[in-house]
């Protein structure tokens, strides 16, 4: 290596004459770089020695490389695991900023630095070499023609959310060439595209495309990670999702689909696991950063260097406390959002962030940095708000500027619909947007992602068609995933040809997508579910890479039914602004003189009483959401007025009457949606004063005035 190039920044650089190489550690002896010639070279072409180490980084420019040269690093230093040292230089490493992919990883024991098979574990030192089977880092020339490409940058109270896996969402598509079904290019075509924007989609959240490995276990089982929570490189699009799995080719094809759906008028959110990585435990292999420095990169157990700490169920977790490693999270961050163009992140086990010790910090130094970072603070930023360690429950906890995936409302809406008592109270504070959980630190109704159903657990179909769990595929003696569901009152499980069960699944998947539509706060729906797409029972297919995950296409009846359903759901949202609020309701007039911006109501036309909230057996609620009370403008200043609507929500099997709040003189209600009918979106004037709601039903009724006489 002729020149000692420079420290930053980190990884690959090619500058159009050569290529700076980079990478950060610590305790490492030396470091080399390895060149490869192809994806199928069993061994280097080229080792030569980084000539430079500065602040820690070790670095050298090598001239005359092009982009598409893959690589990968020996790093040398002691194995020593109990001193949490493990360094093995006869293992080729992965770049940790490595931009693309050049060869994926084939499992071998030569992946590990240990020998596999010793009494003495992982502290018997495997001298084997691994280059023939590692995954190879590869140097890319970013330019790309973005054209006016520009964020749609949908403001929080106006976004509904698409959860979707870039392979499963296309690979049954019967609109996409079978040649780019799976792929980035597939979700950037104009079927696909015009599907979403008929939904009335704002925002698709991808699960997760950073590379990641495939689990051993699972590919020798003929079984695959098909979520992808299991990440290896933070930089680089998954080389399995590109239609032509070259490294140049797969940042393009990533870059073209953002471009698309930008011009669609959708932005694009990543769900990032920066919690984890896929080298697992102490018995795990040897992929990047734990031969790179594992006790800079890792949180390793205090009393035990050997061992990992792991707050997230896969055998590691990031050292949060090291600056490197905040520094390799946020300049992923960063990267995403300036070269790919993505428009926000859905964070993965976000309290295991967090934590600075043990105890989860919300005002960690993570989210300190991200605060002050000009790029990052700027974009959509969601939380899962739990991970696996004591005290990592943290729903509502995240700081301003966070959105959070809302568990708490996730089981409060399946209670009420499954019919158990007691969740009145709770289903109205999930329905005004969780006011209880935000309110207090000064964040809004659209901190809250209400949802039903995600990729983790039963489809929206199969919640209400299974009382049991159908795990066998994932051969683990169905062992995994929820122990149960317990009983929806909806019959037999499974496929069924009986007529009143199938239209009772129906009318319950009515209930709980309308309840996420008409409930404060930005609404999530998982891909598929739109259709009544079904997993067969499966609450776990995180392994399942075929029919059990992809969505169908092929639609019955009822499937194009529910599909229109959720149109015209998400258009009612759109339509009424007293359902999408960027503030709190406070229960009072707001201008003075009106009525109360929100009233909760009995069937018997009362305002619900203490009694009543705190009964056990009652399952019905009424509520008045006062469109012209809303105290909000829009970005010119104008007052935002709406419809006045009422919503009733009745959990019990059997009929149930209403009576409707009182009116102006001239003025009536209308209903716009009862989810107990066939035709559900007939709009018709309600006579008189009262309403007869069917059992296991959701009804919306909106004022309206009758026209001045001529």
């Amino acid at each position: 290596m002729k020149r000692p190039g420079s420290p930053y920044p980190l990884g690959a650089t090619w500058d159009g004459s050569g290529v700076n190489f980079a990478v950060f550690s610590e305790r490492a002896t030396k470091v080399e770089l390895c060149l490869f010639d192809s994806a199928d070279s069993p061994r280097e072409a080229a080792r030569v020695t980084l000539p430079e180490q500065t602040d820690l980084v070790w670095h050298g420019y090598l001239p005359g490389v092009l982009p598409g040269q893959l690589y990968g690093f020996r790093v040398h230093g002691p194995y020593d695991p109990k001193r949490g040292l493990r360094f093995n230089a006869n293992k080729v490493l992965l770049d940790p900023y490595t931009r693309a992919i050049g060869r994926t990883i084939t499992w071998a024991d030569e992946m590990h630095g240990y020998r596999v098979g010793d009494p003495k574990a992982d502290l018997a030192f495997d001298d084997r070499d691994n280059a023939r089977y590692c995954t190879l880092s590869a140097v890319i020339d970013p330019a790309f023609t973005w054209g006016d490409d520009r964020p749609p940058q949908t403001p929080w109270h106006e976004t509904v959310i698409y959860e979707l896996h870039v392979r499963g969402f296309t690979m049954r598509h019967p609109a996409v060439p079978e040649s780019v079904r799976g792929t980035y290019a597939a979700l950037g075509t104009d079927e696909v595209l015009r599907h979403l924007q008929d939904l009335g989609i704002t925002a698709v959240e991808l699960m997760p495309v950073h590379h990641h490995a495939y689990d051993r276990h699972l590919v020798e089982q003929g079984l695959t990670n098909y979520w992808g929570y299991n990440t290896s490189a933070f930089f680089a699009p998954n080389l399995r999702y590109a239609s032509k799995p070259y490294p140049g080719a797969t940042v393009r094809e990533f870059k073209t689909m953002v471009r698309n759906f930008h011009s669609a008028g959708i932005e694009v959110i990543l769900d990032v696991v920066y919690n984890h990585t896929a080298e697992g435990n102490h018995l795990g292999p040897t992929l990047s950063l734990r031969g790179i420095d594992n006790v800079a990169y890792y949180r390793l157990a205090t009393d035990d260097l050997r061992h990992y700490v792991d707050y997230t169920g896969c055998g590691n977790t990031l050292n949060m406390r090291h600056p490197r490693v905040l520094q390799l999270i946020m300049d992923s961050l960063r990267y995403w959002i300036q070269e790919m163009h993505v428009d926000g992140f859905r964070f993965d086990l976000a309290s295991a962030l967090a934590r600075e010790l043990h105890a989860v910090d919300r005002l960690g130094a993570f989210f300190d940095i991200i605060h002050q970072d000009p790029v990052i603070s700027r974009v959509k930023l969601i939380a899962e708000p739990w991970d696996l360690g004591e005290g990592g429950y943290q729903v509502g906890n995240f700081p301003l500027g966070w959105a959070e995936w809302n568990g708490r409302y996730r089981d409060a809406i399946r209670k009420f619909w499954k019919g158990d008592g007691g969740m009145v109270s709770e289903l109205a504070t999930r329905l005004a947007g969780s006011s209880d959980l935000y309110d207090h630190s000064g964040r809004r109704p659209y901190a809250s992602v209400n949802f039903v159903a995600c990729h983790d657990g039963f489809t929206l179909h199969d919640l209400v068609s299974y009382n049991h769990k159908h795990n066998e595929a994932n051969l683990e003696g169905n062992r995994d995933g929820e122990s149960h569901n317990h009983s929806w009152n909806c019959g037999v499980e499974g496929p069924t040809d009986d007529p009143a069960i199938r239209a009772l699944r129906e009318r319950q998947k009515r209930n709980l997508l309308a309840t996420v539509f008409l409930s404060q706060g930005v609404p999530m729906l998982y891909a598929g579910d739109e259709m009544g797409r079904t997993q067969r029972g499966n609450n776990n297919a995180y392994c399942q890479d075929n029919d059990i995950s992809w969505v169908q296409w092929d639609l019955s009846d009822e499937q194009r039914d529910l599909l229109a359903f959720v149109r015209y759901m998400v258009d009612l949202l759109k339509q009424q602004p007293v359902l999408k609020r960027r503030r709190f309701f406070q229960g009072r007039s707001i201008r003075g003189g009106g009525v109360k911006d929100i009233t909760w109501f009995d069937p018997g036309g009362g305002e619900m009483s203490d009694e009543v909230w705190h009964s056990g057996h009652v399952r019905h609620l009424g509520v008045r959401l006062v469109g012209t009370e809303i105290e909000e403008t829009d970005e010119h200043g104008q007052a935002i007025e709406g419809d006045t609507l009422f919503l009733m929500f009745s959990a019990h099997p059997e009929p149930i009457s209403f009576v409707l709040p009182r009116h102006e003189p001239r003025q009536h209600w209308e209903r716009i949606l009862d989810t107990s009918l066939a035709d559900w979106s007939q709009r018709i004037p309600v006579e008189g004063t009262g309403y007869r709601l069917a059992g296991r039903s959701v009804a919306v009724f909106r004022i309206s005035t009758a026209p001045e006489a001529a």
